[in-house]
């Protein structure tokens, strides 16, 4: 009767120690499933529905200067917009889901290929060093939500310089191919993240299968494995979806028929966050 008796014990733990080695090991399964990353889509670009068309669009620039210094001179820039109303909505504005600026129509002004400055007014003064450099200005009319005007006239080149005497030079109208970044840049916040508008403007070239192209670098720092890198044989905007939140950076290079690079690269880096940073 003892004998029996202790087997029964000793069966009765055997069974609880198994099934304690069981429910461990299921916990652990169970935690480690649950920590899988969710896999992230492709960073891809979409097309964009037409936007208002303004063939009738036009700008024009005079340019002149003053010395400020020893060493600089104020450069002064007046636009002239045709057919175009500065500070408006475009009227689609509210069906692009993207960023659209609450000031309205505006100039890109894209001075050497620097992060363009929104014009509501037409005019821009900047401060350039009396070293004879070359500089080139790129100014386009833009629809409220960034997005360039691409008819003819709707953009204009100005390619200058500062002699030693702070004297403005303006020189030969550029007749090589030339690529101008426009967007992304900036900080993107929350919805804005989701449509990012990637637009350029193209000189002295058209796009095709056949000729030049755009070679396009899309990455985020934070998802190194997903970089998307494209050519574009084609004159339009698109949105780039997926790219995530965090740093991120487009480098965009103007390429000939046989894929040599004839302008560019152009970088530029901008930022993606879910939320604004709190402030200090």
């Amino acid at each position: 009767m003892k004998a029996n008796t202790l087997l029964l014990v000793a069966a009765s733990c055997a069974l609880l120690s198994a099934c304690g080695n069981s429910t461990t090991t299921t916990t652990k399964t169970t935690a480690t499933d649950s920590v899988k990353a969710i896999p992230m889509p492709a960073v891809v670009l979409a097309g964009i529905t037409t936007s208002p068309d303004y063939k009738d669009a036009s700008i024009a620039v005079s340019a002149k200067s003053e010395k400020v210094g020893k060493d600089s001179a104020k450069v002064s820039f007046a636009f002239t917009v045709k057919n175009y109303e500065l500070k408006m909505q475009t009227a689609d504005n509210g069906n692009k889901s993207c960023a659209n600026s609450k000031d309205g129509q505006h100039i890109h002004f894209i001075l050497d290929n620097a992060p363009y400055k929104a014009l509501y007014e037409p005019k821009n003064d900047v401060t350039l060093p009396n070293d004879g450099k070359e500089h080139y200005l790129m100014a386009f009319l833009s629809r409220s939500y960034h997005e360039s005007v691409k008819s003819p006239g709707a953009a204009v080149v100005y390619h200058f310089k500062i002699d030693e005497k702070g004297n403005l030079v303006k020189l030969a109208d550029p007749k090589t191919p030339m690529l101008f970044y426009s967007r992304p840049k900036g900080d993107y916040i929350g919805q804005d993240t989701t449509n990012l508008l990637l637009d350029f403007y193209v000189w002295n070239c058209d796009l095709s299968k056949t000729g030049y192209k755009v070679n396009a670098e899309i990455m985020n720092e934070n998802r190194p494995a997903q970089q998307l890198s494209t050519t574009l044989d084609s004159w339009m905007p698109r949105f780039i979806n997926n790219l995530g939140t965090g740093k991120s950076k487009v480098t965009l290079t103007l390429v000939d028929s046989t894929g040599k690079a004839v302008d560019g690269p152009v970088s530029r880096e901008f930022n993606l966050a879910a939320t604004e940073a709190p402030k200090n």
